[in-house]
């Protein structure tokens, strides 16, 4: 797998440890609240990212991203009734992701694909969901920090701890960076 390829898929890794680090934090009720009715559930998020992802990943190579069968506009319907139900959905999405991914050669990236019959180079296409994906997964970590209120367990370094943390890290020998469970913590 090439450093892109392999980048990229620490890159998504990361998000979705965001977003399960987010719905453990939260109540089951809270994975349905509504702030009002113009806006989006955790689980209607969840749901959005499960059928985007199925669509634009699956047969990734040889079919438009936006697929016949896809449902957009019933994404955000919440008919999510449990947190199981959501987890399997979320889980489904990235294995759908990621299983395109891992079938991927060098040799695939300069090939274009197209999305809504609009072409792109696969580097491209994968790009342009490296952006999306993050938007809703921060969405999903605005909500539950929202929620949790003071009972939120940060998932970057907590206000007020950004002196001792990188007197932490420049106290240590410059190293590569390798996606531990320390480091996938974000840093902002």
């Amino acid at each position: 797998m090439t450093d892109y390829l392999s980048s990229i898929r620490k890159q998504f890794e990361y998000y979705k440890m965001l977003g399960e680090k987010t719905f453990a934090q939260v109540s089951d009720e809270q994975l349905f609240w509504l702030y009002n009715e113009e806006s989006n559930s955790i689980a209607m998020i969840v749901k959005h990212l499960w059928g985007n992802m199925l669509s634009r990943w699956t047969d990734f190579l040889t079919s438009d991203g936006e697929k016949e069968w896809r449902k957009r506009d019933e994404e955000f319907e919440n008919d999510i009734k449990t947190r199981e139900e959501l987890l399997n959905k979320w889980n489904e999405g990235w294995n759908c992701l990621f299983k395109a991914l891992d079938g991927l050669t060098d040799e695939d990236l300069s090939k274009e694909i197209y999305i809504r019959n609009q072409g792109h180079s696969v580097i491209e296409a994968i790009n342009r969901q490296l952006a999306h994906y993050p938007y809703h997964i921060g969405q999903i970590v605005f909500i539950g920090k929202m929620l949790c209120d003071n009972s939120w367990d940060s998932l970057s370094i907590p206000r007020g701890n950004s002196k001792t943390y990188n007197e932490d890290k420049f106290a240590k020998p410059k190293q590569k960076q390798h996606f531990t469970d320390e480091m996938l913590k974000p840093e902002n």
